[in-house]
């Protein structure tokens, strides 16, 4: 369910999104348009995948319309006012019901989940803070996400290639900020936003607290930058090579800047 592998590097990689697992019985009451599983962070840790040595990473296997483990567990929205997927998703990213008629979760259903999913996730997250934090001093926690470029539900317009967020620039040192905001500007041909539409969610708001040595930063990479965002969800090796790239610098710089001792 919850996959770890542990380097000895500051960085934690965290995929929440990348998992396709429904239990059966859950699947058996999606309709046609959930058991499409659309709204999954397609390719996303296939994309991060050696691109930087000694890091852990923290992985979930379950689909995130079993629960989603981005989202707080109280299932208040992190984007008030805006159209958005709840806790235990109801629609899909367009908005439209991915249960049967009257298969939906019940409260009772949904802390069941929660408990069962969401908590394991963060405390894995959790354990992998603490245990680099006493070796480094802190912990750099980088939040692993995609999304299809285009979703009028959502947001207005075509997303950015990349979409950094850092909560409006609380949950992580500056300098790390700087760094992913510097390169993501220079990247020849991409286009990018600071805290725009995507913020960062539960993961980065929670776990990131810079003044205790966690610093988090959430990047939402539009699809369309890597795969066929159209029904046979290809991946585009030219594309996404080229993408790695500057992820690989993103990453390594942020590891220069754990060197320098400035987030301790």
């Amino acid at each position: 369910m919850i996959a770890v592998e542990r380097g000895e590097s500051p960085l934690i990689l965290a995929f929440p999104h990348s998992g396709t697992e429904v239990p059966p019985e859950i699947f058996a009451r999606l309709n046609d348009t959930g058991k499409r599983l659309a709204d999954t962070d397609w390719y996303v840790d296939r994309l991060y995948r050696g691109l930087v040595d000694d890091v852990t990473i923290v992985h979930t296997d379950i689909h995130r319309y079993v629960v989603d483990v981005n989202r707080p567990p109280d299932g208040k929205s992190l984007y008030p006012g805006q159209n958005t997927t709840g806790l235990c998703p109801l629609t899909d990213f367009d908005g439209n019901p991915i249960y049967r008629d009257g298969r939906a979760p019940d409260e009772d259903e949904i802390a069941a989940r929660t408990a069962r999913f969401h908590t394991p996730y963060h405390a894995a997250l959790s354990t992998e803070i603490a245990r680099v934090t006493a070796i480094h001093g802190f912990a750099l926690l980088y939040d692993c996400h995609s999304i299809r470029s285009y979703i009028p539900y959502l947001f207005d317009g075509i997303l950015p290639d990349f979409n950094i967020g850092t909560n409006l620039s609380t949950s992580c040192h500056p300098s790390v900020e700087k760094c992913v905001e510097e390169i993501c500007r220079s990247a020849e041909g991409f286009t990018w936003v600071l805290n725009g539409r995507f913020r960062g969610g539960w993961t980065t708001r929670h776990h990131g607290r810079p003044d205790a040595g966690t610093h988090a930063i959430q990047m939402e990479l539009a699809q369309s930058a890597y795969m066929n965002e159209a029904e046979d969800r290809r991946w585009n090796a030219r594309r996404a090579e080229r993408l790695r790239d500057h992820l690989s610098t993103i990453l390594n710089a942020l590891l220069y800047i754990a060197e320098t001792g400035v987030l301790k």
